[in-house]
């Protein structure tokens, strides 16, 4: 019975391009599409309707780690169609479930409408990029983008360290090698320490989640590396300061000065509701210019936000300005927009002047 059903859910989420299943004793299975959660009008779940369907996909380890510490993630593949990055889990006791479908074929640049800025920032020859944005906001897309841009274009050998492999991707120019967290490798910190041994031109880690893992990664760009990680954080100037605040006060000093080497550009991003359907990507570019670097140096980070406004010409632009210009070109809500901005009372002020009519210098751009 778990098979069949799990088949026939996973055939309704690729039918319906849902991003998210959602399985939870007490109610129907539930889908998100195009950010919004509906319930399927089938039969409300029990609780041996949940744990047939966890065993249906989830493997051993993963049926173990769930028993010893209450959750365990994985991938799996849904024959050609699609695979799903899985988060199975116990709540109030019983078996829970959230699978997450990601597209079997990579999106380029164009299908995401990144800053056309980035394609330079990825032939760069050593750096630090950093893909940042709240869960769900599309930084696995963009970043799967990003080295398959590399591995079309360039005789690179790119590691990547994920924690599960999303997308996976074939040899094309570049030689690629893609390591899973607690399959391949027990750590995102040893992974990058062990790349550095094995000749690479691009290493992808998956989170920057902690100090060690942050501080390997830096150094892996200053040693002449393109280095690809993302971040949860909102908006670049956020990014900067949460990645100097991980470290103790008295080594924060060092990491500036590191950091302002080694990071090359930061892209936020947010994904929106269009309307009339589908999800349309807003981005935040910082580029770090040697003006920039002496800001992060000089701990004068809250001047970012006004480099990146005066930087257009640069390839920069602020998330909330593109968000704007989502709203006034008729793509998205300004609710939607006003939900997700970073400066939301700006925002509502700048909506309010073009809602009359007025619009500032910079937004005929």
């Amino acid at each position: 019975m778990g098979t069949i059903l799990i088949d026939k859910l996973l055939q309704t989420v690729v039918n319906r391009k849902a991003s998210d299943l959602h399985i939870a004793v007490g109610q129907p299975p539930v889908l998100r599409i195009d950010g919004r959660m509906k319930k399927l009008e089938t039969k409300v779940l029990t609780a041996e309707d949940t744990v047939a369907l966890m065993k249906s996909i989830a493997p051993e380890r993963c049926q173990q780690e769930l028993q010893e510490v209450g959750g365990a993630d994985f991938g799996f593949a849904f024959g050609d169609l699609a695979r799903f990055r899985v988060s199975i889990f116990k709540q109030r006791g019983f078996v829970g479930m959230v699978l997450r479908q990601i597209p079997n074929h990579l999106l380029n640049f164009k299908d995401l409408g990144t800053p056309s800025v980035l394609v330079k920032l990825c032939e760069r020859p050593r750096g630090l990029i950093l893909v940042t944005g709240p869960t769900g906001s599309g930084k696995t897309t963009t970043l799967a983008a990003m080295i398959d841009y590399i591995n079309e274009n360039f005789d690179h050998h790119i590691i990547t360290v994920e924690d599960p492999i999303e997308f996976y991707h074939p040899h094309k120019r570049a030689t690629i090698n893609q390591r899973e967290l607690n399959v391949d490798v027990p750590s995102f910190a040893e992974a990058i320490r062990r790349a550095l041994r094995q000749d690479p031109d691009v290493i992808m880690v998956g989170e920057l989640r902690d100090l060690e893992t942050i501080e390997t990664a830096i150094t892996a760009a200053e040693t002449g590396h393109i280095v690809f990680g993302t971040l949860h954080t909102t908006g670049a100037q956020g990014t900067i300061n949460r990645i100097i605040d991980v470290f103790p006060v008295s080594q924060q000093e060092q990491i500036r000065t590191q950091l302002s080497v080694a990071v090359i550009g930061v892209l936020s991003q947010a994904l929106l509701p269009k309307i009339g359907g589908g999800r349309v990507a807003a981005y935040e570019m910082l580029i770090v210019t040697p003006a920039t670097a002496n800001l992060i140096r000089e701990n004068k980070t809250f001047r970012i936000n006004s480099v990146i406004q005066t930087g257009y010409k640069q390839g920069m632009q602020l998330l909330d300005d593109h968000m704007f210009k989502l709203w006034r070109d008729g793509i998205v809500e300004k609710q939607d927009i006003i939900y997700k901005a970073n400066r939301a009372e700006e925002l509502v002020a700048k909506i309010a002047r073009a809602e009359q009519g007025l619009f500032d210098d910079d937004d005929q751009q």
